[in-house]
Order: structure tokens, then C-alpha cells, then sequence
């Protein structure tokens, strides 16, 4: 039994992305600056580590040991490839990978094929949720490239993920990944993607896909895919404004069984600490746009309801996935989105310790 946390890398200079944002801003500036909304919000979240560069492995040996001390076996890493540019590597390459501990823990990386926002805070509540220049499109060459550049860089080290003897890999937009391929060139490009790879001495590839539709659901097998899963599977996002944290995942947890039903494949859960984006949003007091990154608001999170829906993931993995399947957090450090599991100010570690516990209590000899 594996548990993953997603790793959200925008915690450092980034040439190409500070280009439009102005002089000297960090991501860092929103955590710090954000304020409640309405009564009870619990804003700001505040990292009881301070502002930190994740390009720094100094930085990151402390993240790495405090991963393995409470139970985290890998981190999943958020990479940004567009057709051969590359966004916010740093804190793999530079941070993680050089940090004297990152052989002790795991590591895969996940295509964000959607470009990071450029403009943070959004300002414009009419603005598209989405805006098109985020789009990454690809095709079958591309798809070569981009699969070929990651086996070696990262599938060649020995403490990338595997699963069966596989990399693992998985694709954040699924659905748009299918969208504008179209389900054939998709098939064409993974199948390509996976023969080179065996050919190469990779061994293959473990593809998942990432909250799938049900349009491409029942033909994930099909096109190439090897398991389902989630990144954020917690707020209902044409639901309330305020909606309560158990509530929400356990509505969530009653449709992993769909998933693997539906798509014919393992369905490996995601569990999150929380989901609370308006740091990354203007404040327009009562005003509440019924879209990200105002709408909505997780509430009511906390340790402990965190440790009794991991324990759900863990049995349903246990009992329903092969051994090797991981069980995905969301995440290690999305911090302006608030889900993390790094200390906070309020909580200290024990979002990390919510880890230990339920390791602990569904399997006292993991």
C-alpha cells in the first residue's frame, strides 16, 4: 500500500511565467495576503515554514523527510510541457532531485497539460474560467516527444514510481487530452508512446487517466489506459457556495466503485485536506462569483474528518485495487487552493499526522 501526494511546483521564479506578473511577486503573495470572505472563514492559511523556494534542495530535504516520517511514499509532481516548453521544473530538477534524501522517497510526474494562470489574483468575474491561451494541444509527434523527454529524464532514476514494473504517468486534462486528439489519434499516440518505451527498456507504461467524463469513461481501456483517478474529488462545482468537508467526501467516496465500474479499470482514490481558491481571487465583498476561484468554499475541514476519509481510500484500495496502487492526496503543498498537508500555522503537523494515524489504524504493519 503506497500513499502519493500531488506536488504543485509554483513555489519558485520562473522566467517565462513572471514575465506578466509584476516585479518581485511569488505565489506566496496570496497566501499572505488573503482575508475572510465571510464569518468563520478561515483565511489566511499560513505555512508554519514561512515563504520558501522550492528550487532550493535545502528546502526540499526538510519536505522529503518529513514525507517519509509520517507515512507519504511519493510525491506526484505537476509538470507543464507545451509542445516542448517547459514551466516550473525547478522544483524537481533543482530541488527535489538534488536534494541529498530525494532517493529515499518516490517520485512521478503528472502532464498539467493546461499552462499555469498568468494573472493571479483573478480580477474579471466575467473572464472565462479557462482562458484558450492555457490550452495545450498536442498531437501524435508531440505526445512522442513530450513521453520520450520525461523516460529520460525521470524513468531512468531508480526511485521513479512504478507500478507493475511500469512508470507511472498520468494526464491532469484527460478529457480535453481526448477532446481535441479524438479518441483514434489518441489510441495511436499512446499505443506509439508505450512501444517506444518497450523497445527503449523502459518496461512500458502505467497510463491513468485523471477525472474522466462519462463520454470517454467506457472507452479509457480501449484508447490505452491503465487505471482511473482523481487530482481535487471533493467540492460539487455548480453546488453551494459553502459546503461542509464530510459531506462532500463522502458523497465523493460513494462513486469511486462507479468509476472502476464505468471505465472497466482500477480506480485509485484521491482524498484532500480541503478546497478553498479564493486567495487566488479579487475580493468583491458580497459578491460571489459562481465560478473558480470564488465558488465554492470548502468548510468544516479539519485533522481529524482528513484521517477518517484517508481510512475510507486506504479500504477501498485494499479491497477493491491491486496491491501496488497508490492512494492520491490533494496535495502536499496547493496552498493558495487550500488543500496541503505542509504544517500550517493553526494545525502545526498534524495534517501530516492525520497520515500516520490511518496508516496506523487500517494497517499496523504497513
Amino acid at each position: 500500500m503506497k500513499i502519493a501526494a500531488y506536488y504543485y511546483p509554483g513555489w519558485h521564479k520562473c522566467p517565462i511565467r513572471n514575465a506578466s506578473l509584476p516585479q518581485g511577486w511569488s505565489e506566496w503573495d496570496l497566501v499572505y495576503k488573503a482575508t475572510p470572505r465571510f464569518e468563520g472563514h478561515e483565511q489566511p492559511n499560513l505555512p508554519l515554514w514561512g515563504k520558501h523556494d522550492d528550487s532550493d534542495p535545502k528546502n526540499f530535504e526538510l519536505k522529503i523527510q518529513s514525507a517519509l516520517n509520517h507515512g507519504v511514499d511519493a510525491f506526484i509532481f505537476a509538470f507543464y510541457w507545451s509542445r516542448g516548453k517547459i514551466l516550473l521544473d525547478a522544483a524537481l530538477d533543482k530541488g527535489f532531485l538534488k536534494s541529498p534524501n530525494s532517493g529515499q522517497l518516490k517520485f512521478a510526474v503528472f502532464w498539467a497539460n493546461r499552462m499555469p494562470r498568468w494573472v493571479l489574483p483573478v480580477k474579471d468575474p466575467a473572464a472565462m474560467i479557462i482562458d484558450p491561451k492555457r490550452l495545450v494541444y498536442t498531437d501524435e509527434k508531440d505526445f512522442l516527444e513530450f513521453v520520450q523527454f520525461i523516460a529520460e529524464n525521470y524513468f531512468s532514476l531508480p526511485n521513479y514510481l512504478k507500478i507493475n514494473e511500469k512508470p507511472y504517468l498520468s494526464i491532469f486534462d484527460t478529457n480535453f487530452f481526448l477532446r481535441q486528439l479524438g479518441m483514434e489519434k489518441a489510441k495511436n499516440s499512446i499505443t506509439r508512446a508505450k512501444h517506444w518505451l518497450k523497445q527503449n527498456g523502459f518496461g512500458g507504461l502505467h497510463l491513468a487517466g485523471i477525472d474522466p467524463i462519462p463520454e470517454f469513461a467506457g472507452n479509457l481501456k480501449e484508447i490505452g489506459f491503465d487505471s482511473v483517478t482523481h487530482y481535487v474529488f471533493m467540492p460539487d462545482w455548480k453546488g453551494e457556495y459553502l459546503q461542509d468537508y464530510w459531506t462532500s467526501s463522502n458523497e465523493k467516496s460513494e462513486k469511486w466503485g462507479d468509476y472502476m465500474r464505468i471505465s472497466g479499470l482500477p480506480y485509485m482514490p484521491s482524498v484532500s485536506t480541503g478546497w478553498d481558491a479564493t486567495p487566488r481571487s479579487s475580493d468583491y465583498g458580497k459578491e460571489k462569483p459562481r465560478k473558480y476561484p470564488w465558488w465554492p468554499v470548502i468548510t468544516g475541514r479539519s485533522p481529524d474528518r482528513f484521517r477518517m476519509i484517508l481510512e475510507k481510500a486506504l479500504k477501498f484500495s485494499y479491497e477493491n485495487v491491486f496491491p501496488e496502487a497508490p492512494v492520491f492526496i490533494s496535495s502536499w503543498n496547493e496552498w493558495s487552493e487550500g488543500h496541503y498537508l505542509e504544517p500550517d500555522q493553526k494545525h502545526g503537523y498534524s495534517w501530516l499526522e492525520a497520515i500516520k494515524a490511518a496508516r496506523s489504524s487500517r494497517f499496523p504493519n504497513p
